[in-house]
């Protein structure tokens, strides 16, 4: 029954921290190019009481054994990495990565992150930057007295001027991780590289299995509505059960206790 307690409080703890990850998916469904994270759950030590094969009488062993377990743990969270539906936005400097890869950005430490969040401006120096005033990497500038900029399926940016001069001033480039699921999330969209994600491979949009620039698309968040719902209410279910499993526990000891003072 003390088991039953801590056992419980395991498999409690766990759902909690479903709920908290589920929220976040939810919070995020309008972020672009959000990706949303799995939680991953593994069972916890066991305590043996008999081992399968042991002789329970002359000559006749028990097929099975006796086990017990101890509960669940939170093992890890997962980014899932699947595409995110494109949004048709009209607007030039908004891109969509059509395809594996991520835009590199530029940290005022001198440091490198990435994310999919292609709604780029241009700021007071005429520089492309992200939201948060972020240098793509390669920096990229265009002159202040451009009319058009156009960006293509290969990155490159090409800039009209008001006198009708034409010319590429740089190209997006894209990387890629042998494992993307291992990236550190940062926020602010962005994420940044880890020993489990591995070692980033930088390339062209378009070539050697890097997306292809879209631009006037923006990529929406992957977060589907229905299966957090889903996932939010089996991990409510699941806390109620294990919260029910503590207090049959404590019923049971309760009666124990009664029974022993007779």
């Amino acid at each position: 029954m003390f088991r039953a307690f801590s056992t419980s409080a395991t498999g409690m703890d766990a759902q909690q921290k479903m709920v908290n990850v589920t929220a976040n998916n939810i919070a995020n469904i309008n972020t672009t190019g959000f990706k949303r994270s799995r939680l991953d759950f593994q069972d916890l030590v066991y305590t043996m009481v008999r081992e399968a094969g042991t002789e329970v009488s002359s000559g006749i062993k028990s097929p099975v054994g006796l086990e017990i377990g101890s509960g669940v743990r939170a093992a890890s969270t997962v980014k899932v990495f699947s595409p995110g539906e494109l949004e048709s936005t009209g607007r030039k400097l908004d891109i969509a990565i059509n395809g594996d890869g991520f835009i590199q950005v530029s940290m005022p430490d001198g440091s490198i992150k990435y994310t999919r969040d292609g709604a780029l401006q241009v700021n007071a120096n005429g520089q492309i930057v992200t939201l948060s005033g972020y240098n793509v990497e390669p920096a990229i500038s265009v002159a202040v007295d451009s009319v058009s900029i156009d960006i293509e399926k290969d990155g490159g940016v090409n800039v009209a001027t008001a006198s009708g001069t034409q010319s590429v001033v740089g190209t997006i480039q894209l990387a890629r991780f042998p494992n993307p699921s291992g990236l550190s999330s940062e926020g602010d969209n962005l994420y940044s590289q880890s020993e489990a994600s591995g070692t980033p491979t930088t390339g062209t949009p378009g070539e050697s299995g890097f997306g292809a620039i879209q631009a006037g698309f923006l990529e929406k968040s992957n977060v589907q509505m229905m299966t957090e719902l889903v996932n939010l209410i089996t991990a409510q279910r699941a806390y109620e059960v294990n919260s029910r499993a503590i207090r049959a526990a404590d019923e049971m000891l309760r009666q124990a206790i009664q029974m022993a003072r007779f």
